[in-house]
């Protein structure tokens, strides 16, 4: 069991930047990702040519700004980018591969202790070890987007063609010439709808409401 003042479940940008304000208190505190990278959700399924939505000014970890070289609304590599060097410079090492399975909170001695699994390797294997933390506090970093949701619709279970949550959503190139319904108007479903267009898709939107 390892003790630490804080357990941060999760190493998206909101993990990240957490980590870098407690070390300028000296704060101890442990990074547990369960992917085996940082900011996994833009490194392993953000699409191609996704850009951030905001203007880089309201997009800032703290402690950091973005180069003033780049573009007001960077594009994918230039954050992944930004990212790495915000790693580098306040020396966060997120624990990788790690699964956490419970928190429980103990009254008695107002501590968390968190249960975790973790992929290690041996040599040229791969096996599961039980680790288990205790913390005065734990934060959740997990993200509201990082499990894709597929609505149970009439008929989907029948629909012959191929269903594709934007999650998994990567290029248009691949869809050049087929017909394409994208459900949703928000940022993605925008962008992609674009993105399929511009690269020879028949591309329609299906949308709720009147307003976009």
């Amino acid at each position: 069991m390892e003790e630490t003042t804080v357990v941060i479940v999760g190493g998206g940008p909101s993990g990240l930047a957490i980590s870098a304000c407690l070390k300028q208190y000296s704060i101890s505190h442990i990074v547990l990702e369960k992917e085996d990278c940082n900011v996994s959700l833009w490194r392993k399924h953000a699409y191609d040519r996704v850009n951030l939505h905001l203007a880089k000014e309201f997009c800032e970890l703290p402690l950091m700004s973005y180069p003033p070289s780049y573009p007001t609304f960077p594009s994918k590599s230039c954050f992944l980018e930004y990212v790495d060097r915000y790693v580098e410079r306040f020396e966060i090492s997120p624990r990788y591969c790690r699964t956490v399975e419970s928190a429980t909170y103990d009254e008695g001695e107002q501590m968390w202790k968190i249960e975790a699994k973790a992929m290690v390797k041996e040599g040229d294997m791969e096996k599961v070890v039980d680790e288990v933390y205790r913390a005065k506090y734990v934060v959740i970093a997990t993200g509201e987007n990082s499990e894709g949701y597929i609505p149970n619709v009439v008929g989907l279970d029948t629909f012959s063609g191929q269903i594709l949550h934007s999650k998994h959503y990567k290029s248009g190139s691949i869809f050049a010439s087929k017909e394409v319904l994208v459900v949703g108007c928000g940022n993605s479903g925008m962008e992609i709808a674009y993105d399929l267009q511009i690269s020879g898709a028949k591309t329609s939107i299906l949308m709720r409401n009147p307003v976009i």
